[in-house]
């Protein structure tokens, strides 16, 4: 005669344990979710409330010093992630041509 459980089912112990370990680990990926997503909220407010630059105005001197600045102020949005590469490049050609 064989002593022991007679029947396959778990434990009411190993169906706590098993539990346990889902719900830990459920919430363990719900915080990380979680934890993420308040990251990049946080860099998407930080990334608006950059200050812009401000560009100075030089008086109005020679057309030398007008095409200058007008690359500096140019070179300034590019810098500042106003502008893209591709932008840049059409804006800057139109100034000098």
């Amino acid at each position: 005669m064989a002593f022991g459980r007679r029947n396959r089912r778990p434990s009411l112990l190993g169906t706590a344990a098993r539990t346990a370990v889902i719900a830990g680990t459920a919430t363990a990926a719900s915080n990380a979710v979680n934890n993420k997503a308040a990251g990049q909220q946080a860099a998407a407010q930080q990334a608006q409330m950059l200050p812009v630059p401000a560009v100075a105005q030089a008086p109005a001197a020679a057309p030398a010093d007008d095409l200058l600045s007008k690359l500096e102020r140019l070179a300034a949005l590019h810098a500042s992630g106003a502008l893209t590469d591709a932008e840049f490049v059409a804006v800057k050609a139109s100034i000098i041509s």
